[in-house]
């Protein structure tokens, strides 16, 4: 069980980047529409590309959309209209009216001379009534209000349904119009009663039925046929040259909506999956080889490995997105904007090869694969030329109209080539080119935000914090000018040597001038800062001297944090002495000690050493300029002796073991060293004297 743990302990970082990969892998699938894609690429109004089409199937020919739409307008102009008649209405009426009306005849409220007088004025009455109700009186709804006499709803009686116009029936107050019509009676009293008492209990008895009238209205809908025709298997859809329109159009769009409908379930779905996740994982291998091979520093480093794959992600669902919304295009997305921000972090290649991943991985999903991806490479690979060094905002506005030039310039010529004549172009296409141009500079924001989540250092923060006027760099000045000017030199000095090995010149200036800030809390012990011959040092023995020297490494680095350095500024802080000796109070503990055994250690500084080239030149660039003030005598060959012999010596302490740097690399930045050295100290070449 131990080795077992062991085991998964030592592969753990093995584990989780696979576990990364593997992650984005099915993110990236998950995003991916499960459908089957349509082979043929066309466009209405365009020559067909490619070969003769001949259809390997039965299929049906579907209605183009607007047909549709307009045949439905048509059914919803022309709806029917259902109304129920409630038979009962016209008792319940008739006997509240006639009830009330025998009540005020009982209290002698009408001047009749005999009761069948009043029965028979009744009588007459409820037979009015019963003619306007057997007529109807239909519901106003606003359907039908501005409607003309003509109109003919339907009416249900029971099970039975008749079609009537609406001048036919009567509305609410055309019906007491006509009751207070026909009602004659010579006794007023009577007949102004029956009038206050018919307006009070009229309603209507045909009333409006919304869930018949929908529920046929919804079956008409449904009995629209889809289609127009059919096409058999064997028969010729366009040939090759054709113009893409009319009936053929119509073919090729219910083939590619046929074979869509038939791949779309069953084992398909499962075989399209497998499909998408072999290619995408296949796209991600390249990239891990790539960065396996050639970049192992980010793929050994799981947050920026998370955040390379985090951007691929994020723009492939970006794709998705305006793929999923019809007025959209895949060419608003900002693909652009990858590369910048990839480039602003890492470097060129790494760029260029996340850019390519990415527009490789879409291309899977883009309409006119190959123009897209063609595209966007051109594209891509023209804005990492125009953003080499990203230090201000105006160079991302240069980017974008260069942006905006190429992809403009791409689809002309693909265009041209395609249609063969400008005046068929679709010039549409430039709104959405333009609108990734002005999307790309957002890619500023994005830098600052990404800066903050993930820890990385962009070349605008680092041309910030370089400035010699910030509060930092002036304290360092203020309290150890000395250690200031130093600090300074050593800047020029790595700075040459990294620009002429390749690499981050800023990143090493930036390093250097924070290098030695930990000496400002005890800057009279570090003999740049001497102003006069008197020295600390000389009262205390070599083993105190020796702490303070090393504790300027550990001041530094908290007063780096204090001020919220970046890591990345900290770490040329923490390696630039490496784990080196102190060997000046070393060799003097020796020889005031020289029978005790000593722990060399003890006067070691406590490390990392450097990692990176930019790291390993600051370590040399410091000991080299530190020891060169030193110098009794300044010419070529005590220069050349100095540099060799400073870097030989750390060479062979191993204080460049971890750092990606070649003898090569040494060699230059030696000759890059003596050189400046010469120049600073004003050292002439003696020339041999000539007979």
């Amino acid at each position: 069980m131990k080795r077992l743990f062991n085991f998964f302990r030592d592969q753990y970082d093995g584990f989780f980047k696979l576990f990364i990969f593997i992650a984005a892998i099915v993110v990236i699938v998950f995003i991916f529409p499960k459908e089957a894609k349509f082979k043929y690429e066309f466009q209405k109004g365009k020559p067909w590309g490619h070969n003769d089409l001949i259809a390997t199937f039965d299929f049906p020919i579907y209605k183009p959309a607007e047909k549709l739409a307009k045949e439905k307008e048509e059914l919803e102009q022309n709806k029917k209209l259902y109304f129920k008649v409630d038979t009962n209405v016209v008792d319940q009426v008739t006997q509240k009216l006639s009830a009330y009306l025998s009540q005020e005849f009982e209290k002698g409220e009408f001047a009749f001379s005999s009761k069948e007088m009043f029965q028979e004025q009744l009588q007459s009455v409820q037979n009015q009534i019963r003619a306007i109700y057997e007529k109807g009186i239909v519901q106003l709804i606003p359907s039908i209000e501005n409607k003309s006499e003509e109109y003919s709803i339907e009416l249900i009686y029971g099970k039975v349904v008749t079609s009537k116009e609406l001048g036919q029936l009567y509305t609410a107050r055309s019906a007491f119009a006509a009751f207070e019509q026909r009602l004659n009676s010579t006794e007023k009293s009577f007949k102004s009663t029956a009038l206050l008492y018919f307006e009070e209990l009229l309603e209507q008895n045909i009333f409006f039925d919304e869930e018949t009238t929908n529920q046929i209205y919804k079956e008409s809908i449904q009995k629209i046929s889809l289609t127009e025709g059919l096409v058999v298997r064997g028969e010729s859809i366009i040939s090759k040259g054709e113009i893409v329109d009319g009936k053929k159009l119509l073919m090729i769009q219910s083939l590619k909506k046929e074979f869509e409908n038939q791949v779309g379930g069953g084992h398909q779905f499962y075989y399209i999956l497998v499909g998408q996740v072999l290619l995408v994982a296949l796209v991600l291998l390249l990239l891990a080889l790539f960065l396996l091979l050639f970049r192992k520093q980010i793929i050994s480093s799981d947050l920026q490995l998370s955040f390379l794959l985090l951007l691929i992600v994020l723009f492939v669902l970006a794709a998705e997105v305006s793929l999923s919304i019809d007025v959209f295009s895949i060419y608003l997305v900002p693909f652009c904007m990858l590369p910048i921000i990839v480039r602003t972090f890492f470097d060129t290649r790494t760029a260029l090869f996340t850019h390519l991943v990415t527009i490789l991985i879409v291309g899977f999903i883009a309409p006119n694969p190959y123009e897209f991806i063609l595209i966007e490479m051109l594209t891509g690979i023209v804005t990492i030329f125009s953003v080499l060094s990203l230090r201000n905002r105006s160079q991302l506005f240069i980017s974008s109209a260069i942006i905006f030039g190429v992809y403009s310039v791409c689809f002309f010529g693909i265009s041209i080539v395609q249609e063969g004549d400008i005046s068929t172009i679709n010039y549409n296409a430039i709104a959405w080119f333009f609108g990734s141009a002005m999307l790309t500079l957002f890619a500023y924001p994005l830098i600052y935000a990404f800066e903050k989540l993930f820890g990385f250092v962009s070349e605008v923060t680092l041309l910030e914090i370089a400035d010699t006027n910030n509060k930092l760099l002036r304290q360092l000045n203020l309290k150890a000018p000395g250690t200031f000017q130093h600090s300074l030199q050593v800047a020029n000095l790595a700075e040459e040597a990294i620009r002429a090995i390749g690499g981050n010149s800023l990143l090493v200036r930036v390093g250097a001038l924070y290098h030695d800030i930990g000496k400002m809390n005890a800057p009279m012990y570090f003999i740049e800062n001497q102003a006069t011959h008197i020295n600390p040092h000389d009262e205390l023995s070599p083993e105190e001297s020796v702490q303070i020297i090393i504790k300027h490494v550990k001041d530094g680095i908290k007063i780096a944090k204090k001020h919220k350095l970046p890591d990345i500024i900290i770490d040329f802080i923490r390696t630039h002495h490496g784990t080196s000796k102190v060997r000046f109070f070393l060799l003097n503990y020796k020889e005031q000690n020289p029978d005790i055994e000593i722990d060399e250690d003890e006067f070691r500084y406590p490390g990392p050493i450097p990692y990176s080239k930019e790291t390993s030149v600051l370590m040399m660039a410091d000991s080299v300029e530190a020891a060169s003030r030193s110098l009794k005598t300044y010419d070529t060959e005590s220069i050349e002796k100095l540099v060799d012999g400073i870097i030989q010596n750390q060479i062979d302490e191993g204080q460049y073991a971890n750092a990606d740097i070649t003898f090569k690399d040494i060699s230059t930045i030696k000759k890059m060293f003596k050189k400046k050295l010469m120049n600073i100290y004003h050292v002439r070449i003696a020339y041999p004297d000539h007979d």
